[in-house]
Order: C-alpha cells, then structure tokens, then sequence
C-alpha cells in the first residue's frame, strides 16, 4: 500500500475520521477521483480486493487504470 503525503508539507497523512489528516498543518483531506471523460467525481467500489469506479454522470463504470486520484481539503 503506498503511502500518502501531504500536498503541502509533504509530511505523512493519517487516517482519521474517514477522511486522511496531516497533524502538522492540521488541515484533513479528502481523496477523489474525477471521471476521465467528464472531469465529474466518481464512487469509489471496492470489493475483493479490486477497486473500480462508478461515474454517475456518464452511468458507466470505470477502470482503475483510467482513474487518476488526488487530495482535496476539507
């Protein structure tokens, strides 16, 4: 499992109330994942071990490998 950083520390980030936190710049985060096609944010499904995702908008499911990740603040 890869580990997360801070966007503006780059310290570690802890997982705290569902969401990751960085206790240096006491600022939570939220990780998401805009539809490639149409930049809306996706659900994340996980099952398994395998994890897609689900755009709304477009009512398609997504790949893993199409599905970039970043953190946004709370």
């Amino acid at each position: 499992m890869t580990e997360n950083h801070c966007p503006k520390c780059e310290g570690s980030l802890d997982w705290k109330n569902s969401d990751y936190y960085c206790e240096s710049c006491e600022q939570g985060y939220k990780k998401v994942a805009p539809c490639p096609d149409c930049a809306t944010e996706m659900e994340k499904l996980q099952a398994c071990g395998s994890v897609s995702y689900f755009c709304n908008s477009c009512n398609e499911l997504k790949s893993k490998s199409r599905s970039k990740t970043h953190l946004v603040k709370l």
